[in-house]
């Protein structure tokens, strides 16, 4: 009942794909590091409105979260290290994108996959 399209919203994200040294021109690193995503993909699946009681309990003591992503969807590449766009659409500010939350944690059920999300500002 809680993945039934009507309830579904429309976003999108984004795999992690490597992080790489910053080296200046001359070969020399400078000690940054630059993560690359992969390019957005669009996805639908039923978003919360905010947090509640029984989605603290669905991540045991974890109260870092915005919002819970749940999707039937049982082979979700979402994990840990993936970005979204959820309140936005995907942008770029040169090459890194403009995301607005980043995944908490991922759990996996028999039925159904249940994202917890974290509003974050990029700029």
């Amino acid at each position: 009942m809680r993945t039934l399209n009507r309830n579904k919203r429309t976003f999108y994200y984004s795999l992690y794909v490597k992080t790489e040294d910053v080296t200046t021109t001359g070969g020399l690193k400078t000690g940054e590091k630059t993560v690359t995503y992969s390019t957005p993909i669009k996805m639908t699946a039923n978003i919360s409105p905010a947090t509640g009681l029984a989605s603290t309990e669905q991540f045991g003591n974890l109260d870092n979260y915005d919002k819970v992503i749940l999707t039937s969807d049982l082979d979700c590449p979402i994990d840990e290290n993936s970005v979204l766009f959820i309140d936005t659409d995907p942008n770029y500010s040169t090459t890194a994108p403009n995301f607005d939350y980043i995944v908490r944690r991922v759990a996996k059920s028999l039925n159904h996959v249940s994202i917890a999300v974290r509003k974050v500002k990029v700029s």
